[in-house]
């Protein structure tokens, strides 16, 4: 497959300490740019570009390599610490406390492209800085399809840069709070309408447990979170789901009609994965074929025969 047809993704890779209800993880590899990469490379191969220090695990940086990622544009400072986030999940899973942060080596990331990078036909932005964003885009000569995530903080404090960056990708991905913040329109199809205004074609409305919302043109189309019994960690849940969508796009398919819907399915079958456990623990050791499976699982949740009432 020719390099226009691989995906760099440009983001975080952390160190998690997650807390929730019924179980703990201090030591658990987290991060939006390492989420979106695993997810992304069962569709595509995948370009990673991030920071981390010495004390992130080699092992890890193995994990990433055997799912076809190229890690040459993951930095490792010497003497750095990685970036480490510690958090705390609600009873339902749905909301969760920081209770810290510490930015270690990402206070200062400055994304050096491989050059091999910059020819790539897809790019992720993941939760950055809006600057850094843009800055990455420089580097890029012509990128066929470019998705982006951000988050209420960027609203509050980078507002300009942020919509610079926004008005120059096709896929905007947010979350319905932060859909309404940047637009203050409460409804989400109006909200989606505000977003799109700002120059992406399409705009994906993420809604945790209850799915995604996909806008383009005039084309609204609703994912459906899948169904779950046992939720252990929604940790990056949504940068899975981002991982699924661009990787599937990356695949060269046009990036509309059916192809975003079926974008979208695959996007939510990466992330119905990752909540089973821990970090990438359930990710990490998927194949094509398990997921077909869920692929079908999802088609079949959604199904339903034309009622005839006459």
């Amino acid at each position: 497959m020719s390099n226009q047809q691989s995906l760099v993704v440009v983001g975080s890779v952390a160190i998690d300490w997650v807390i929730t209800p019924e179980a703990e993880r201090s030591e658990s590899i987290g991060g939006a740019a390492t989420f979106a990469a695993i997810a992304a490379s069962y569709l595509s191969p995948v370009n990673l570009v991030g920071i981390v220090g010495d004390d992130f695990p080699q092992r890890s940086i193995e994990d990433l390599r055997r799912k076809r990622i190229d890690t040459s544009g993951l930095e490792v400072v010497p003497g750095g610490k990685t970036f480490r986030w510690k958090g705390r999940y609600h009873a339902n899973m749905n909301q969760r406390d920081t209770l810290d942060t510490q930015l270690g080596v990402f206070e200062t990331f400055d994304p050096k492209l491989p050059p091999r990078y910059a020819d790539s036909g897809y790019l992720f932005l993941a939760n950055i800085q809006p600057e850094v964003q843009l800055r990455v885009l420089e580097q890029m000569k012509a990128p066929r399809i470019v998705g982006l995530d951000t988050m209420n903080l960027w609203i509050d404090i980078a507002r300009p840069q942020l919509e610079k960056v926004i008005s120059r990708v096709g896929v905007l991905m947010i979350n319905e709070e932060e859909a309404r913040q940047l637009t203050g329109e409460h409804n989400l199809v109006k909200a989606a309408r505000g977003v799109r205004k700002l120059g992406p074609k399409s705009v994906v409305i993420k809604r945790g447990e209850y799915g995604a919302l996909l806008f383009h043109g005039d084309d609204v189309f609703s994912a459906p979170a899948l169904p779950l019994e046992e939720v252990v960690d929604p940790t990056g849940a949504g940068d899975a789901f981002a991982g699924g969508f661009m990787g599937y796009l990356a695949r060269g398919v046009e990036p509309h009609g059916e192809h975003l819907r079926t974008a979208m399915i695959y996007g939510s079958v990466l992330a119905s994965y990752i909540v089973g456990g821990f970090s990438y623990d359930e990710l990490i050791g998927l194949d094509l074929e398990r997921i077909q499976s869920r692929f079908a699982l999802f088609q079949r949740l959604t199904d339903f025969a034309r009622a005839d009432l006459a």
